[in-house]
């Protein structure tokens, strides 16, 4: 078992989202991080504090959903504007546009050997679609409502998704069927995924749950109640080890799935948080909010070498995996609540590393195709007026040479303060942050302490009532003998 290194820490506040951060992923070959937002902006950080962050600008809408492409040369989003972007995270802002449902898309995933995407939308329907063709395979449409999230397990022979009919479902990618139903999942399900051998899959809700199911003994393994709202969004570690977790309590959890118990609360976010993602190496993790900030975190609570790690998990999806998260106790399902014992971390650091990055905006993307739901290329309409002269020349090229046209702007940012006097206000407001979460945690204290007060006179009200019974008891008893 992994031994105990120190607590996390909170490394970098990301600025630059002008609304909540919806989704975020990290990029398994470079030090990029990308995140979606409701300001309809793709924003791609650097690791490197010194260097820029880009923008791109594109969608019509929310973006809901992001991810790098395994080899993390593609990035991939969705949006509530019913398409689906393949993006090239360079300066020159590529992207190929997909009409893909007639309504909201919720969710995309990349397979893992990046040919392959899936995507889950409001119109009931999942579908499949071929990358480098370009091309859509085939949709799954057995879901009765809006479908929330759907991924690819590590091997990609199965998808699971879920969605508001209350349904957690298993799909085989081989014959387009439903394999598996699980139903016990107490109200709408907002995300799903698999664990990093494939043999499990989690689930959480609008009920506060979270749950993991073995897929091959159809068991709950596990079931936590540990916070107070919704949960939005959640990720496993690569050790498969650890759970991250993220509410609409402000909070972000982490679990320890080999003892079966929350070992970190998080304070970090004012407001809902939306997404939280581990880095592939596990080393590193990051979190977006309603607060439309962006926080990266250094996980520190276990020092394994995860190369390693991956390569048993590798072993582990060719046939006849051995068990992995089916050695967790208990294997019954049950309520878990949170030790006292659990820590609670308030970082007080908002970015140890450098100033907020410079960001270069990117878009908007003119291409003068796109493909419908169907595979078919279609004029893509709404282009803006103001760049008339550039979509004449992106159509005046042939379909097959493959070039495309952007423009590039830097964002220029003019505040019309001393750059002293704006140092000094940003401490300022570090400050009331720090305050602010030292007030919220002696308020979760205050609440304990009420809580166990409320039990303890539950208690012994509860006694009272026994001993008045027994006393009532006994006087009858000696009555009867009394009388007899």
């Amino acid at each position: 078992m992994a031994s105990v290194l120190e607590d996390p820490s909170l490394e970098r506040n990301f600025k630059g989202h002008k609304d909540a951060v919806t989704c975020a992923d990290f990029n398994p070959a470079n030090k990029q991080l990308a995140t979606g937002s409701a300001d309809r902006n793709l924003m791609i950080w650097s690791l490197n504090p010194k260097s820029k962050a880009l923008r791109f600008v594109g969608h019509n809408d929310v973006i809901t959903s992001v991810q790098f492409s395994p080899c993390g040369d593609l990035v991939v989003t969705a949006s509530k504007d019913k398409t689906v972007r393949l993006w090239k995270p360079r300066f020159n802002g590529e992207s190929t546009v997909f009409k893909a449902h007639m309504a909201p898309v919720r969710c995309v995933s990349f397979s893992h050997n990046g040919q392959k995407l899936v995507t889950a939308s409001d119109d009931k329907s999942l579908k499949v679609w071929s990358v480098h063709r370009q091309r859509f395979l085939y949709s799954l449409n057995q879901h009765t409502n809006w479908v929330r999230c759907a991924k690819f397990s590590p091997d990609g022979r199965l998808i699971t998704s879920c969605g508001d009919d209350n349904t957690v479902r298993l799909w085989d990618t081989t014959s387009q069927q439903c394999i598996n139903t699980f139903t016990d999942c107490g109200g709408s399900v907002t995300f799903v995924d698999f664990n990093a051998s494939g043999t499990c899959i989690a689930s959480t809700g609008s009920n506060n749950t979270l749950k993991i199911w073995d897929i091959r003994t159809n068991k709950l393994l596990q079931h936590y109640q540990v916070h107070s709202a919704g949960i939005n969004c959640f990720s496993f570690h690569p050790s498969g080890n650890y759970l991250i977790s993220a509410s609409s309590d402000s909070t972000v959890k982490i679990l320890d799935l080999l003892e079966g118990r929350l070992i970190y609360t998080l304070h970090g976010h004012k407001g809902p948080v939306q997404t939280v993602t581990f880095s592939r190496q596990g080393d590193i993790f990051a979190s977006g909010g309603s607060d439309s900030q962006v926080l990266l975190w250094k996980t520190n609570f276990d020092k394994l070498n995860y190369k390693e790690v991956l390569k048993e998990h590798h072993r582990r999806v060719n046939p006849e995996p051995p068990p992995h998260l089916s050695d967790i106790f208990p294997r019954s399902p049950h309520l878990h609540t949170a030790p006292s014992s659990s820590i609670q971390i308030s970082p007080t650091v908002a970015d140890t590393q450098s100033a907020d990055p410079h960001i270069v905006e990117v878009g908007p993307v003119l291409f003068p195709y796109m493909q419908d739901h169907h595979g078919n290329t279609v004029p893509r309409g709404g282009a803006h007026s103001g760049n008339g002269q550039a979509l004449a020349r992106s159509r005046a090229q042939p379909e097959e040479d493959g070039q495309t046209y952007s423009r590039t702007y830097a964002l220029e940012e003019h505040s019309g303060l001393p750059n002293g006097f704006s140092t000094t206000l940003g401490h300022i407001v570090q400050q009331l942050d720090v305050l602010t979460q030292t007030v919220a945690v002696l308020e979760q204290r205050l609440s304990l302490t009420e809580d166990k007060l409320r039990e303890c006179l539950d208690n012994q009200a509860s006694i009272v009532v026994q001993a008045q019974r027994a006393e009532e008891q006994a006087v009858e008893r000696e009555s009867q003998s009394s009388s007899a």
